[in-house]
Order: structure tokens, then C-alpha cells, then sequence
């Protein structure tokens, strides 16, 4: 049986399948042979890699430091916090034995480390002189998503980073809550090029055991909302269960102000789904692990010499800190690689040939357009750079007008459910707060509150469910 080469699916005929194909035949991921678990192939992982530079060098330049926490937590820790813990119950892992003896308390398998990371913080802290405390962890999480599951969207364990901190008064904390999540929206805006709605979740959906969560959300192609980060005020509602206090200045004995925050690899699968095609992925030139693929074209005489005029470019190109390989490949023809890298979303193809060398001229192609066009070779590091500018500038300018013009107004709930039902997308509407008309929606819709946006306007027409003057600016959506 042959195998199928390439994505067989049209993004807009079948969006899941296509999503699936993208993550799987562009060696992003594949499926682990326990149900609900996928493995991160090495492209894949080289995106999480720049991820992940790219935020922990700007945690590291805002104070915050990185540790280690294990992935089992005793159950009596957990329960030290009771909602917190309730609100994590059917997702959590247990581990109930050690070979064939039977351990004497469950041990859960992290589905996120405050409890862990609190019962620690009691121990580190005594004094304003310790505060803030600001840590950041790199790790997986577990939770038991079994029923529906998506490659990096929704898997029992991801690939995450988790910050937790603890300050002397609220106002810092709400300080660090906002910064964290302005650093999550550029590295999603600047870097994935995919636009956010910034703003605070309902307390229905807000983070359990948080005093409020603040969040990024994002929308995919076939309409569905993707909260891409979250940042949390967790109040004391932590360090009180956890007696995590300190003597202040005039030696009183104070309780901290505590934050989490988080953001996982669903921003890759975000990244698929919102800037692929129906050839596979499209990657924006600032996250990608490959900027430039150099593509030799050669016969058999001319192997030689023009792969190493492919070697020299990417070399000149490397010497300018630009992300580049040449595929020297002899199995494959160059059609072949044409489309293997194409699939693979590489921003910006070149291709070199004997008639290009004797013109001193190489060949570009864009992934994002499919525009094709040469420039002479003395101009290769400036157009290269000028052009891997442009594709990450039309990439987010794409995405912005998806978001926009799929966020419509409804000013009832006929209109809401209608305007769901027919084109998807974000739907903003007055809301009174009530969380009866919250569910009221979510029961004739399958929508919810995705986002309270930070300027919100209040007040603007009743809501949408009851008729209650008094409201706030909400977007409704289906999410994944």
C-alpha cells in the first residue's frame, strides 16, 4: 500500500483532518501509542525551543528565576485547598502503587504545581527581605483529557511553563498579573503573528481558587476561540490554607499576595491552525526553526558546483544570523523538496542553478504568497531580511482581518444564537454578570463567555438574556 505523501484534505472542506494531517506529516507530532498523549518530533520541538528562549529571556530580565518541581504531589497537599482541588478532580492522574506495594497515600501526577510549589513557599518565606518571590518552572502537566483529544490543542500531558510568585501588598501582585500577560501578547503578536483580545474571564471560568484571571484569546480559521495564555491574581486564597506569612517591616505578621501564570504548546498547534493552507503550514519567519531552505538544482555534472554555491550562500546568510539549510539531498528530486518544505511551512524558499550562478542571481519564493522573483546574489542578505520582514508583517495583518471580520455585534440573544449558528467567530454582547444568563447561552449555544475585554464597554443596551440595564461588553464564542 502506498503511502500518501503531502496534506490530501482541503483546510476548508475538513478543517479537523486537515489540522491533523499538518501536525503529523510535517513532523510536528504524533500520536503516542497511550491514548490522549502525543509526541513532540524534533521540528516541532526546535519551535517549542524558540518559544521558550524568547519568553525566558524576558522572564529572566523582569526578576523571575527558573526552578524545578516533581511531578508527583501527596493527595493530603492537594486538599489543603479544597476548590482548588475540586476544580482539578476529574482531570487528575493518580498513582496508587509502588512496583506491587500498595502506596499508603495517592500521589497525584501533576495537573498544575501550586499546591506543590506553595507547600515549599511556607518554607522560603519569613520576611519582607524574601518578597517578591518570583519563580518560573519549565514542565509537562498532566490531565486526563480521554474523551477529546487534538494533537497539541487538547492532550492528558503538555509541554508547559508555570510562574508562581508571592509579594508583601495586592497592588504589586496586580502589577505582575498585567506584566506577565503583556509579555505573553507580544511574544504571541510579534512572534506567532497571531492577534489576541486581551482581557479578564467570569468568575464561572476564571482559574479555580484565583480572586480573578486575566487572559489572552485568539481565534482560528473555522471560527472557533482558542485562550491562548492565562495570568492569575490568586489573592491569598493560597498563602492562608498554606500559611505562607512574613514579618513585615514593623514585625507584624502578614499573609503575601500570591500570582500563576501559564502558557502551553497549544500557541503551536494556534500557530497551525490560524496561518496554515491547504499545502500544510505556514510559519511565521520569527518563530521558525528554518527561515531559508536553499534548494540546489543540479544534473549530474553539476552536482558538485552548485551545491557548493548552496553551501557558500547559506553560509553568507548563517554570517547574518539568519536561520538557514540546504537541503543536499541526492534521493529526491528537487519537485520533491519543493513541496516537502513547502508543507513543512518554511517562510522563504531559495533556489540556485548553474544558469542562476552563471547570472549571479538566485531564485526567492514566499510560502505565504507563493511569489516567486530574483534578486542578484550582492543583494541576497539585505532581500532576504527585507522579505522575511515583510511575510511576518503580512502574516499578523492576515490574522487581523480574520479576527475582525469575524467579530460581529449581536443585541439579543435570537441574534446571538443566529449569527453562532451561521458564521461562528467572536460575538460581542451586553451581559448583566448574572451567571444564569451566562448558562442560559451555554445551554442554547454550546457558547461561552470567552473574554470580559479590558476596555469593555458598560452599559451600551440590555442584556442579551434578561433585559438587565446594567452590563458589561463580553465576547461570546465556541472554543476548542
Amino acid at each position: 500500500m502506498t503511502k500518501e505523501i503531502g496534506i490530501t484534505v482541503k483546510k476548508s472542506f475538513d478543517f479537523s483532518d486537515w489540522y491533523t494531517q499538518c501536525v503529523v506529516k510535517s513532523g510536528i507530532a504524533d500520536y503516542s501509542p497511550v491514548k490522549g498523549f502525543v509526541i513532540l518530533r524534533p521540528y516541532g520541538y526546535a519551535i517549542w525551543e524558540i518559544i521558550r528562549e524568547i519568553l525566558d529571556n524576558e522572564l529572566k530580565r523582569t526578576g523571575h528565576k527558573n526552578g524545578f518541581l516533581p511531578v508527583l504531589i501527596p493527595e493530603s497537599l492537594l486538599t489543603r485547598e479544597k476548590n482548588h482541588f475540586q476544580g482539578f478532580m476529574p482531570e487528575v492522574f493518580w498513582v496508587t502503587k509502588s512496583g506491587s506495594n500498595d502506596l499508603r497515600e495517592k500521589l497525584a501526577v501533576r495537573p498544575t504545581s501550586e499546591t506543590l510549589a506553595y507547600s515549599m513557599f511556607s518554607k522560603w518565606i519569613s520576611s519582607y527581605r524574601d518578597l517578591p518571590l518570583k519563580l518560573n518552572f519549565w514542565n509537562s502537566a498532566l490531565r486526563a483529557e480521554i474523551k477529546s483529544t487534538k494533537p497539541l490543542i487538547r492532550n492528558s500531558e503538555f509541554l508547559w511553563q508555570e510562574g508562581h510568585t508571592a509579594h508583601s501588598d495586592e497592588s504589586e501582585a496586580d502589577d505582575e498579573v498585567r506584566t506577565i500577560l503583556d509579555i505573553y501578547r507580544n511574544l504571541i503578536e510579534e512572534y506567532l503573528a497571531i492577534p489576541t483580545i486581551s482581557g479578564l474571564k467570569t468568575d464561572k471560568e476564571k482559574f479555580v481558587g484565583a480572586k480573578y484571571t486575566t487572559c489572552l484569546e485568539s481565534l482560528m480559521a473555522d471560527g472557533k476561540a482558542l485562550q491562548m495564555a492565562t495570568s492569575h491574581h490568586l489573592g491569598q486564597n493560597f498563602s492562608k490554607p498554606f500559611e505562607i506569612k512574613y514579618l513585615d517591616r514593623d514585625t507584624n505578621e502578614q499573609y503575601v499576595w500570591q500570582t500563576s501564570w501559564g502558557i502551553s504548546w497549544r500557541i503551536i498547534g494556534a500557530l497551525i491552525m490560524v496561518h496554515g493552507d491547504d499545502r500544510g503550514l505556514i510559519l511565521p519567519p520569527n518563530i521558525s526553526p528554518v527561515q531559508v531552505i536553499i534548494v540546489p538544482i543540479y544534473k549530474d555534472d553539476s552536482k558538485a558546483t552548485v551545491k557548493q554555491k548552496a553551501y557558500d550562500l547559506e553560509k553568507k546568510l548563517k554570517d547574518s544570523h539568519i536561520r538557514v539549510s540546504t537541503d543536499d539531498r541526492d534521493e529526491y528530486t528537487s519537485g520533491w523538496k519543493f513541496n516537502d518544505w513547502e508543507m513543512k511551512g518554511v517562510p522563504l524558499r531559495l533556489n540556485i542553478g548553474l544558469r542562476d550562478m552563471e547570472q549571479n542571481q538566485v531564485e526567492l519564493i514566499r510560502r505565504d504568497t507563493r511569489e516567486r522573483f530574483y534578486i542578484k546574489e550582492r543583494e541576497l542578505v539585505d532581500e532576504t531580511l527585507s522579505t522575511l520582514k515583510k511575510i511576518q508583517l503580512n502574516l499578523l495583518d492576515s490574522a487581523k482581518n480574520h479576527l475582525q471580520s469575524n467579530t460581529r455585534t449581536a443585541s439579543s440573544l435570537e441574534d446571538l444564537i443566529s449569527i453562532l449558528d451561521a458564521s461562528g467567530g467572536f460575538v460581542a454582547c451586553s451581559w448583566c454578570g448574572k451567571s444564569e444568563c451566562e448558562d442560559a447561552v451555554k445551554e442554547k449555544t454550546m457558547a461561552d463567555i470567552r473574554i470580559i475585554p479590558f476596555d469593555a464597554k458598560n452599559n451600551v443596551s440590555p442584556c442579551v438574556v434578561c433585559g438587565n440595564q446594567l452590563t458589561t461588553e463580553v465576547y461570546f464564542g465556541r472554543a476548542y
